[in-house]
């Protein structure tokens, strides 16, 4: 038999919270000084006994900016129209080798196609280059350029060259 839920007390205001201490730069435990509501808004750090606004762990943020690109790719048009297409593509805004490394991972060798300039691709297509190795199409730039998200960084490379 289970018992109840455990669930996580709610911060209060004299209670411990961890943060970004931003005079230490480190994440540490800190101590609430000031809530609006049921937000945190101020607090002070055990260690160094700095006192400044809150803000949130540096691994929690990390981990809702990686779930924030997991959408944005998942619900990127495929064609490579709509606003993923700003002149920056939203792979290169994280570390390039991380948002290769999840594109990558667990895929068979089988799942990647081999590179050619004659050949037109998909957005989020698994690729294979000689020099440059294992790569996803991160975006279309246009019917002759995709950009390329290779371990390295990304790299713009050239497609449907009929004349090639």
């Amino acid at each position: 038999m289970t018992g109840p839920a455990i669930r996580p007390k709610a911060p209060r205001a004299g209670g411990e919270i961890d943060a970004f201490c931003t005079k230490c730069k480190m994440d540490l435990n800190h101590r609430i000084v000031a809530m609006v509501g049921d937000d945190v808004k101020r607090v002070k750090c055990l260690t160094c006994d700095g006192e400044h606004n809150y803000r949130k762990p540096m691994a929690e943020r990390e981990r809702a900016r990686a779930q924030k690109e997991m959408k944005r790719a998942i619900h990127a048009p495929k064609d490579g129209s709509g606003p993923s297409t700003s002149s920056r593509s939203s792979a290169s805004k994280v570390n390039p080798k991380v948002a290769w490394e999840k594109s990558i991972a667990g895929q068979p060798p089988t799942a990647f196609r081999a590179y050619s300039v004659k050949a037109t691709f998909a957005q989020g297509e698994l690729i294979r280059h000689t020099k440059f190795g294992d790569g996803v199409i991160a975006r279309i730039i246009d019917p002759l350029k995709v950009e390329v998200l290779f371990e390295d960084g990304p790299k713009t490379m050239a497609q449907g060259m009929v004349d090639a």
